[in-house]
């Protein structure tokens, strides 16, 4: 039984910024550092309120502080309530709206404050901005949330019958959510019931989380928003950030074709998408070395954190500072990877067409990496191919780390070969093919379990053959009760790509991705409490009139 687990505490105060306790509206005080420019006259303030330890290496805050304070702004961190040096319960999400309400409020009512507020952040603290947003404060002018999702509960392991949940979120829960602290333990995948791995670390660390018990095995009710959903509140003016390499990248892009297509938010919503991972690992240094290792190297870090704020700076400097017009801010920033920087006017970008391509020749999907083919003609008849799913050998999740993809960047040609793996493959490409914009694949699908996962993967596939992942999604199939199969359509998010002459698209469909993804048992037990699986069978259809097809969105001309 593993027993070793590790205990992260907060790092020391920096000794640039000048910690202050806040109060809160119940008497809770929150930890916030500030650092404030030496200009006596009083500014704009960003606040970051994040619960990742404000003071720790991960966060940035001591390497960004100059950047804002020598243009003019107060930098000013907060921990989040529960968490490191500030007071209060831990548990995520509840507390958010007034507490950061209260804490923009305080902020103004300082001597070096000039009433303007903005907030930026990543991921949780991408959130915790939304939040904020619901509560109307007048000061509050304008947002950069990245990497993130005003559904943030979508990582979150919430499962449901017939709803496929992240084990990494239950890991988050359990990890970041259990204390003021930070305590990781590493967990036995194969325990079955899968529960009983967890309940093995609160038994090892001593330390229990509230909000993993709120969610496994059976969720209670979550409001994020108890003051209304963010879309329902005043407008501010928002550079939303994605990367296309992002875990939340799906989430995230549907938050921003919400907020673009919005009557209200949608002239105030700017979008800046690059081709980074959620730990912002970057597509141009993928497979990263080393020296481009950020999270290891002070060299890569600095070069990180200008490469971060730059577009801040820009934003804040129109809609904070007021100080440029708006009219010289690109509505759309986006990297085409492998090719550079980008701008349009809308995404997707004007010019872009569907490239529709059908999946064929379902019998060679398991014979070998390649399998089946991707082509652009459809057959007319329908064509089948039945696959086992094995919940005692389920397919593996290559990545280490889902939120660091470009950190690792593997080749997966070697789960491709599986027999319990489907894989669809082009031709070679003659021409530089853009991807820039949506991307789907639809798929007539059913199986003899009352309902299967069904996991979607895009991959480049190299000239050397390895693949290398580019988009994912998954969906739920249930139809052996129905005359006819389903047919399911899953959203594998967006993409700014140029696949390059000689590299090929790969599809790939299985039933499984662990750990990453909670088990299938094959039964409709809820996969937490399940302690054995049962073996089911899937068919897939493809030609005819339902033809499982992949929709790509590409530049008609290449950038």
């Amino acid at each position: 039984m593993p027993t070793a687990y590790e205990h992260i505490g907060p790092a020391p105060l920096n000794e640039s910024a000048e910690q202050r306790m806040v109060p809160m509206r119940d008497g809770a005080e929150l930890a916030t550092d500030l650092y404030i420019p030496s200009s006596p006259e009083p500014c704009p303030a960003v606040l970051f309120r994040l619960p990742y330890d404000k003071n720790s290496r991960y966060m940035l805050m001591a390497q960004l502080a100059p950047h804002f304070t020598s243009h003019g702004y107060a930098l000013v961190v907060q921990d989040v309530r529960g968490k490191f040096r500030s007071q209060g319960e831990t548990r995520p999400f509840e507390h958010e709206a007034e507490d950061g309400y209260d804490t923009i409020d305080w902020i103004t009512r300082q001597p070096w404050s000039d009433g303007r507020v903005g907030m930026c952040g990543d991921s949780y603290f991408g959130f915790t901005q939304w939040a904020a947003v619901t509560t109307g404060h007048p000061a509050l002018r304008a947002i950069v949330p990245r990497a993130t999702s005003m559904e943030l509960a979508a990582v979150v392991p919430r499962w449901e019958p017939r709803s496929i949940v992240t084990l990494y979120g239950a890991e988050y829960l359990a990890d970041y959510w259990a204390g003021p602290d930070i305590v990781s333990h590493s967990i036995d995948y194969d325990r079955r019931p899968l529960i009983d791995a967890l309940e093995e670390k609160f038994a090892v660390t001593g330390m229990r989380s509230s909000a993993f018990d709120s969610c496994v095995p059976h969720p209670l009710a979550l409001d994020l928003y108890p003051q209304g959903h963010p879309l329902q509140a005043r407008p501010v003016p928002t550079l939303h950030g994605v990367g296309w390499f992002d875990n939340l990248q799906t989430e995230s892009m549907r938050d921003y074709s919400a907020m673009a297509a919005h009557s209200s938010w949608g002239p105030l919503t700017y979008l800046f998408a690059d081709s980074v991972d959620h730990e912002n690992y970057h597509l141009s240094q993928a497979p990263v070395t080393p020296e481009n290792d950020h999270s290891v190297d002070d060299a890569a870090l600095s070069r990180l954190v200008a490469r971060y704020v730059e577009p801040v700076l820009e934003f804040f400097r129109i809609f904070l500072k007021e100080e440029d017009s708006a009219e010289q801010l690109p509505r759309v920033r986006w990297n085409l990877g492998h090719i550079g920087p980008q701008t349009a006017e809308s995404w997707p970008p004007p010019g872009t067409r569907e490239l529709r391509l059908h999946l064929a020749s379902p019998t060679r999907a398991v014979l070998d990496t390649d399998g089946g083919t991707l082509r652009e003609q459809q057959k007319r008849l329908p064509e089948t191919m039945s696959w086992v799913h094995d919940p005692d050998d389920l397919v593996p999740s290559v990545i280490a780390d889902p939120f660091s993809a470009l950190r690792e960047w593997p080749d997966q040609s070697r789960v491709h070969s599986r027999p319990d793996v489907l894989t669809f493959t082009s031709e070679r490409a003659t021409a530089p093919c853009d991807l820039a914009g949506p991307a789907r694949v639809t798929l007539t699908a059913r199986s003899t379990a009352p309902c299967m996962h069904l996991f979607a993967k895009l991959y480049d596939v190299s000239p050397a053959n390895e693949a290398r992942l580019l988009l994912r999604g998954q969906s739920v199939i249930a139809s052996q009760d129905r005359e006819l199969p389903d047919q399911v359509t899953i959203d594998l998010g967006h993409l700014g790509y140029r696949l390059r002459p000689g590299h090929r698209l790969r599809l790939q469909l299985c039933c499984s991705d662990f750990p990453h993804y909670v088990w299938h048992p094959g039964t409709d037990e809820n996969p937490w409490l399940a302690a054995a699986g049962r073996p089911s069978t899937q068919t897939l259809t493809t030609g005819g009139e339902r033809a499982s097809h992949l929709s790509l969105t590409t530049l008609a001309e290449p950038a």
